[in-house]
């Protein structure tokens, strides 16, 4: 008995195993170049002092994409599909509008990223570099096309590994300080500019087009011609296994995060320059030695090809489900290029276009969020399997304090307090 036991839970568990994956895909979304800027700038200029903000933005993230992932599990069918098909006509095409922005400041974000990374590798110009970023990550949505999304999410989870290493291992070499660490969990401000960081961190890591994207690769992993009734076994197995692919997806995407913060604050703090990328590198190289730059560097460019390639994924999949219209996903990705590009020629600082843009996510976040709570909690759509109240509650609890931050941010920004 006890052989057949552990046999069938080693069966049990490799079953699960199989069914993890989308929430790597989505966690992409988290560790992208503005997620770089941001935390880069946040550990030079303050130190530890925004640990906190990354610590509770991961915590939130966690509970956003387990309801977007939960949604087309059991449904079927993706955020932007419900949402278009319960929309009137001009509230669907305003709510479309306001999706293409936040998922163009996204491009933006990842194409700039990339081209820094290889200006920083080889020399590359940025314009060019935005370019082959842009064409390399064709070449990674054509193996979505013709391999199928297993095979996607098998380069994608490759790439998240190497940026991973890329961006943690300077800490190996330079540990950031226990008692700063520590002191950096205690929830504090100190003026407009660690508002508007911690905006940009916040929008760095709760990413709108993560919320639209993870329900449709959900869907398209489990069921993706339609879904299974509510309550069947099956989809209890797999909000199971979604739960595990969340948690284990997002520990890994917040800890790079944590790490680019605490790698500026204990190596960065003080340096000249530091508050860009191309200094960070420069300020890395000088204290820790050029194969960790190099390093930084490549999980730089593993973070602009692997994100840009899922932010059009998830362009393409907002369009299709708010406006019923499939445009071939490599022309889309030919289209979203153009506008990073034309911003690389104007020759504003790289650096600040990231964090601007990230900006810019964090007020799309409510309007992802928003109706993902209120369609979590609908009986007629979840049945069983929705919110339940203490759910409920802590994801508006989530959704204010988004909310407060952005207006908090309006504020200071309009009145220069």
């Amino acid at each position: 008995m006890h052989q057949v036991s552990t046999a069938t839970r080693g069966l049990r568990g490799a079953r699960l195993v199989m069914l993890l994956g989308p929430a790597f895909v989505a966690a992409i979304a988290y560790v992208d170049p503005g997620n770089v800027a941001a935390n880069l700038t946040a550990g030079a200029r303050f130190g530890y002092l925004l640990v906190w903000v990354l610590v509770a933005a991961n915590a939130m993230a966690v509970l956003v994409q387990y309801l977007s992932a939960k949604l087309g599990v059991v449904t079927g069918r993706s955020l932007p599909q419900v949402l278009g098909e319960r929309l009137p006509r001009r509230a669907r095409l305003a709510y479309w509008v306001q999706a293409e922005v936040v998922a163009a400041a996204t491009d933006l974000a990842e194409v700039i990223g990339g081209a820094i990374a290889l200006h920083l590798l080889f020399g590359v110009p940025l314009v060019l570099g935005g370019v082959i970023t842009g064409l390399v990550s064709l070449l990674l949505l054509t193996i979505q096309q013709r391999r199928g999304q297993r095979a996607f999410e098998a380069v994608i989870t490759s790439m998240l590994v190497i940026l991973t290493v890329g961006f943690c291992a300077g800490l190996f070499f330079a540990p950031p300080d226990p008692a700063g660490m520590l002191g950096g969990l205690v929830p504090r401000l100190a003026g407009t500019d660690s508002v508007l960081l911690a905006a940009s961190m916040l929008g760095a890591t709760v990413m709108p087009h993560a919320i639209y994207l993870h329900s449709s690769l959900a869907r398209d992993r489990h069921h993706p011609e339609e879904g299974p009734e509510p309550g069947k076994p099956r989809v209890r197995q797999l909000l199971r296994a979604t739960r595990y692919d969340v948690v284990l997806a997002l520990l890994l995407a917040g800890g790079v995060n944590i790490g680019m913060l605490l790698l500026a604050a204990a190596n960065l703090g003080g340096t000249a320059g530091t508050d860009s990328i191309e200094g960070a590198y420069a300020a890395i190289a000088g204290s820790l030695g050029p194969v960790i730059a190099v390093l930084f560097a490549v999980g730089l460019l593993a973070s602009g090809l692997a994100s840009t390639s899922v932010g059009a994924y998830a362009g393409a999949e907002i369009m299709a489900g708010l406006l019923k219209v499939r445009v071939p996903l490599l022309t889309r990705r030919l289209v979203t290029l153009i506008p990073a590009i034309v911003l690389l020629t104007t020759g504003l600082s790289p650096t600040w276009l990231l964090v601007v843009s990230q900006v810019v996510l964090s007020f799309g976040i409510p309007f992802a969020m928003i109706p993902l709570v209120v369609l979590t909690r609908d009986r007629a759509l979840l049945g069983e399997h929705r919110n339940a109240a203490t759910t409920q509650a802590v994801a508006w609890v989530v959704a204010a304090v988004i909310v407060a931050l952005n207006v908090t941010l309006l504020w200071l920004t309009l009145t220069g307090s």
